[in-house]
């Protein structure tokens, strides 16, 4: 057995956004809350962390206001170099979605991943920008990703990111499978009436089509542009889409799964989706 303990964050932003200074208050307060939310994973022996999409701040691309920008982070920088100490000092793979700033305008929706000795292993970039209704305008501060759907090996397993929106197109999702990903972290910022209802069919189904987990985490609360309520109810799906752990739709909370990533193995020679893929029919997929 392969077993490996997961944690997922789903947080609360109860901070103020009406001033620069409140706003700064607040990221920090936010940081703090997940840095206690890493101690508590330690003490629950847990291997690999995963935190929600965009997790210092409130989900502010529910309006279009620049005073944003200047909230984004350097990868690496001060924000890095301190959740790599978070990781090393609770022994745990941490992912970190984070506003990144590559250079001045240009952002990107990002998540890093460090190992549990500290050490920043890469990024992803969030591929897949909407801009829609009730209040998802990203398209005003992000670029689509450039790097393409990378897996990390951790010292717990082979580890893919797809962000948020990504979870929508199945594309990635078996791109993250063919390069070899044994579990899914898909950090979320998203609100009833818009997307309750796919949350536990879109990506169970993933886990079914690659034959590996998904973790899926959600923001909780209402913030202040009264565009919803962040549902939570974070998870863990197993190869055969079977919810291993669900987290509440309305409270702060860790979530913890054990896993065994030998299902995978198991469920892969029953279902032999790779076996039978057929690339070489699927040209159309690629046409603009």
């Amino acid at each position: 057995m392969r077993n490996l303990r997961v944690g997922l964050v789903q947080a609360k932003w109860d901070g103020d956004v009406t001033d620069e200074e409140a706003i700064e208050e607040s990221i920090e307060k936010m940081i703090r809350k997940h840095e206690n939310f890493a101690a508590a994973a330690k003490k629950k022996e847990v291997q690999i962390l995963c935190f929600q999409e965009l997790f210092y701040g409130p989900y502010f691309c529910a309006e279009q206001n620049r005073r944003w920008y200047k909230y984004a982070q350097p990868i690496p920088g001060p924000l890095t170099e301190r959740m790599c100490n978070l990781a090393r000092k609770n022994n745990l793979v941490l992912i970190v979605p984070m506003y990144e700033e590559e250079m001045a305008g240009i952002y990107y929706n990002t998540a890093i991943i460090i190992d549990s000795d500290g050490s920043l292993l890469g990024k992803m970039r969030k591929m897949h920008i909407p801009h829609l209704d009730p209040g998802f305008w990203e398209k005003f501060y992000f670029r689509p990703g450039n790097l393409g759907y990378p897996v990390f090996e951790t010292s717990v397993g082979k580890v893919g990111i797809y962000i948020c929106y990504d979870r929508h197109f199945p594309e990635g999702a078996r791109a993250l499978g063919l390069n070899g990903a044994e579990i899914v972290f898909n950090p979320s910022a998203t609100v009833a009436g818009l997307s309750e209802h796919l949350w536990i069919l879109e990506q169970p189904a993933h886990a079914v089509a690659n034959g590996y987990f998904i973790a899926a985490i959600n923001r909780v609360g209402e913030e202040p542009w009264k565009t919803g309520t962040f549902y939570g109810s974070s998870y863990v799906a197993d190869p055969r889409g079977n919810l291993v752990a669900q987290g509440s739709r309305d409270k702060e909370e860790l979530i913890v799964a054990d896993i065994d990533l030998d299902l995978i193995r198991e469920v892969r020679n029953t279902w032999q989706f790779y076996r039978d893929r057929r690339p070489d029919s699927y040209g159309d997929l690629t046409k603009l």
